[in-house]
Formats: C-alpha cells, sequence, structure tokens
C-alpha cells in the first residue's frame, strides 16, 4: 500500500527505526534503473541488535528500505520480528549516490521522528550517515560493538585505540539518536522470525529537485582479487603460525574444499603474502562468517575484534595457551601442517570430489 509523510501511523514514540541496506548484484542493471538486487545480509544484523534493545526497553522496532524496485526485498525483511518494513522508493535511490539517500532519509525520518535509528556499519553508511546527522542536527555514535540501558538511558560501547580499550559513550543531545553497529557485533541468523503478519508500506521518497551532482559508476574495486569478506559465508584465517609464504596453499587449498575466502591477521598482510584488502581486526576488515578457520593465529585483541561475531570459530594451534582458544567453538590443539592436509582431503571425500 501507499503512504503519505502526513499519514498519523508514520508517528510514533520510543521507536527504533532500521535503515536496512540492499546492494544490486549487477550494477549495470542498477545503473540503468533496474530493481535492486539483494539485501546485504548485515541488515538483518542490524535488525538483531534493535530487537535487542527493544527487549529491555520497550520500543517498537520498524525497518526502512531506500532503494527503487524494491518491493521483494521489503517483504524479505517483513520476515523478521518487526512492526512494520518502509519501502522508501525513487528513480533517484536506484545507484546509490549520498546527496539522495541524504534527502529521502533526512525527511523521512524527520517526519517519522524515531527515538533511535539504527544503521550496518557498511562502506556506504560510513559515506552518507555523517552528512545526514549533519542535516538533522543529531548525534551520531559509529560502529558500536554493543549496548547498555541502564536507569533509562541508552548507552553505545565502541572500541577505541585499535581495540585496546573500551568505552561506553552515551547520546549528548535531543532524540532521533543514530548510531552504526559494527559487522559481527550481533548475530543476523537470531534476528526473531515474524509470523507472516508484517505490513509493508511503500513510501515515495522526497529527493531533491534539479540535477544530481554525482554521476554513478560500476563498483569501483582496487584489484581483481579485491573481496568484501563480510559477505563471505566461510574465511580460512592464517596467522604466523604458517611460517612461510609457500605454506599458504594450505589455508587457499581448505578454503577452496568449503567454498571460502582466505584471511590473515595483520602479520600477515605486512609481509605482503596476502593483500591488505584481506586483513581481519581492528585495522581491516570486520566479519560474520557462518565458519570462521584460524589457522596459527594467536589470538590478538587487535585481531579477535575483527572476527569474534563468527557463528561458529575453530581454531588450530600447537600453543595450547594461545587466546584464541578462549572464544574459539571448536579448539584443535596440534601441528596445522598435519591437522589442515588431512582436514582438507576429508572435506572432499566427503564432498565426493
Amino acid at each position: 500500500m501507499m503512504g503519505s509523510f502526513g499519514s498519523p501511523d508514520l508517528c510514533m514514540a520510543d521507536l527504533i527505526l532500521v535503515v536496512a541496506e540492499q546492494r544490486d548484484a549487477t550494477p549495470a542493471n542498477q545503473l540503468a534503473g533496474g530493481p535492486g538486487g539483494k539485501l546485504n545480509r548485515v541488515s538483518f544484523e542490524t535488525v538483531a541488535a534493535a530487537q535487542a534493545i527493544a527487549k529491555e526497553t520497550g520500543w517498537a522496532v520498524e525497518v526502512v528500505l531506500p532503494g527503487s524496485g524494491i518491493a521483494g526485498l521489503a517483504q524479505e525483511l517483513a520476515a523478521k520480528a518487526v512492526g512494520k518494513v518502509y519501502a522508501l522508493e525513487a528513480d533517484a535511490l536506484a545507484a546509490y549516490t549520498s546527496d539522495a539517500y541524504v534527502h529521502a532519509l533526512k525527511t523521512f525520518i524527520g517526519e517519522k521522528q524515531p527515538k533511535l535509528v539504527l544503521f550496518p556499519h557498511t562502506y556506504q553508511v560510513r559515506d552518507f550517515a555523517p552528512r545526514l546527522a549533519l542535516a538533522l542536527d543529531r548525534t551520531l555514535i559509529s560502529d558500536a560493538t554493543g549496548y547498555k540501558f541502564e536507569g533509562g538511558a541508552l548507552k553505545f560501547t565502541r572500541q577505541m585505540f585499535q581495540g585496546k580499550f573500551a568505552a561506553d559513550v552515551s547520546f549528548g543531545g535531543d532524540a532521533p539518536w543514530m548510531a552504526t553497529v559494527q559487522i559481527g557485533a550481533f548475530r543476523g541468523d537470531q534476528a526473531f522470525s515474524s509470523d507472516g503478519s508484517v505490513p509493508v508500506e511503500s513510501v515515495t521518497a522526497m529527493v531533491a529537485d534539479g540535477p544530481a551532482r554525482v554521476t554513478p559508476h560500476e563498483v569501483f574495486q582496487e584489484a581483481k582479487q579485491t573481496v568484501d569478506l563480510s559477505q563471505a559465508e566461510v574465511i580460512v584465517a592464517v596467522g604466523r603460525g604458517i611460517k612461510e609464504q609457500k605454506n599458504m596453499v594450505l589455508a587457499e587449498n581448505l578454503a577452496a574444499a568449503l567454498g571460502g575466502e582466505v584471511a590473515a591477521s595483520r602479520p600477515i598482510c605486512d609481509n605482503g603474502w596476502l593483500p591488505l584488502e584481506r586483513q581481519i581486526g581492528s585495522s581491516g576488515q570486520t566479519v560474520a562468517p557462518k565458519l570462521y578457520i584460524a589457522l596459527g593465529v594467536s589470538g590478538a585483541i587487535q585481531h579477535i575484534v575483527g572476527m569474534k561475531g563468527a557463528r561458529t570459530i575453530v581454531a588450530i594451534n600447537k600453543d595450547p595457551e594461545a587466546p584464541i582458544f578462549e572464544i574459539a567453538d571448536v579448539a584443535v590443539v596440534g601441528d596445522l601442517f598435519q591437522v589442515v592436509p588431512a582436514l582438507t582431503e576429508e572435506i572432499k571425500k566427503a564432498k565426493g570430489s
């Protein structure tokens, strides 16, 4: 159904509004004005964060998805336990530009007046959310890893000084408050499912008149091997225990057998054994795959903050005191040069290859 910004049901006190993100699998289709391709799965992590906060505060949860031709994607979001999903549509939102997103969301949020607005901490959000906060003259807390609700006050936890410290940060101004949620901080698979009765409302987005200041092009990739590890479901990560670059083939073979991606801790990337875009940790990417296998990774805090949100963590290390074992679901104390080849062969046999 169609809605307008003046509708009474669009204004609700004590509301958490989740801004979901969709990506087109074929940028050329998006540039041509075609429909959105798929939801960024970290949107469900943000929904899970909103549901957790709502459970403590009693606030309602609703979701808004900006884009064009996104009715089907909005229905996917409606499968979760939220009050309503808004498909915020306009031709100008078919391909992402910060101008269009800021203008559309400023109007929508300004009319709806939620208590809290949550975003996934993606590259796209990092681009437009600060501008949106400035346009609304409101506070933005970025890259939150958790929250606290104490004495009626909501605080968000942020990592400081490359993960060496954690700080609880509160909002200093009036609502609507805004925060981005770190990838992996909440489990998307733990977002509550609905009974199928969640309404989806199509809302025509208000966008600026006149020619666009930015012309979208293909999504930039620095190199062919560049990968967004936040979208990977299986990651095999390598640490100092791999010893030599020639041994990287062990991780590559295991990742290939599992249909996953290879990543690493900082020392491996500093040595040039893998490109920097495959680094996991406070100075690299933050990930939350279904399966994370750590090979010879000691588990320094700078690395752990980047992968602790993984659903299942398997650690293989010969040091029984390695910090990585403190968060591992499966701990294998042994020589990775013996364990990994045997594991890879068993996986291949199980898959019949």
